[in-house]
């Protein structure tokens, strides 16, 4: 069912939007050679606790997950691209790195990722990241009351297809308000014109990624990780956003 949030209610999940920016902005500055992805987790775990948020991961048991996930954030480090699961790695020189968080402050959710190279980057690395928060940047212009799902979704396609990326289409954005995953779905490719019509008070995340030579992805043995069938590199970027009267309000936009 796809739920609209009244003004005053899209006033009140802007604090859980600042909580989540704050924490991958934290998390990137921290980010680096050397450290371990279970000391990135530790982190936003505290800084959960001390704000007195609540994850949308630890307990998160969906279909096409092998058990409770049981870390607060995904991790997704070089080949793997969605739904990393924290593990002792230590990141090394040249990484790319996908940090993907959602939690829930006063009864609010907000949903957001992105992409960083740790220490010497590759161009290739640096123009995947660039591509794929492009797209983000296309949908979210699109996000405006009168348009339709298809435009948001062709958006980050075009965008993609430009730059010679392929598209998988078995996740995507969707529906974000008191739990992290609802309805609409927002797929990642679409046509113009066509699906949902969007309304002001309508609250989705749109989560645009990519692999450089594929579009073809595995589950890792842990159950959660998702990595490219080639061995190719992934980017994933995500906000939230509400769509107003005033146009798309990116909820999760970091300093």
């Amino acid at each position: 069912m796809i739920e609209l949030r009244t003004p005053t209610q899209i006033e009140e999940m802007r604090p859980a939007g600042r909580f989540v920016a704050s924490v991958l902005s934290a998390l990137v500055d921290k980010a680096d050679v050397g450290v371990n992805l279970l000391e990135l987790d530790a982190l936003a775990h505290d800084m959960i606790r001390e704000r007195g948020a609540e994850s949308c991961y630890i307990d998160y048991h969906p279909s096409f997950g092998a058990s409770p996930f049981g870390k607060v954030l995904c991790t997704s480090v070089n080949d793997a691209v969605l739904h990393g699961l924290p593990h002792d790695y230590v990141l090394q020189d040249g990484d790319l790195l996908s940090v993907d968080f959602a939690a829930s402050v006063d009864g609010w959710v907000s949903d957001s990722a992105v992409s960083v190279v740790v220490g010497t980057p590759r161009e290739e690395d640096l123009q995947l990241i660039e591509v794929t928060g492009r797209a983000l940047e296309a949908a979210i212009e699109w996000a405006r009351p009168g348009n339709r799902m298809g435009d948001i979704s062709h958006a980050i396609g075009q965008v993609a297809r430009t730059a010679g990326l392929a598209i998988n289409l078995q996740f995507g954005g969707h529906g974000v308000g008191r739990t992290m995953h609802g309805d609409p779905h927002v797929p990642n490719d679409g046509r113009p014109g066509r699906g949902f019509r969007l309304k002001a008070g309508l609250v989705i995340a749109i989560e645009p990624w990519f692999l450089h030579t594929t579009d073809q992805i595995y589950t890792d043995p842990d159950g959660w990780t998702l990595r490219s069938a080639d061995g190719s590199r992934g980017a994933h970027m995500e906000h939230t956003i509400a769509i107003t009267d005033d146009g798309p309000l990116v909820l999760t936009a970091r300093d």
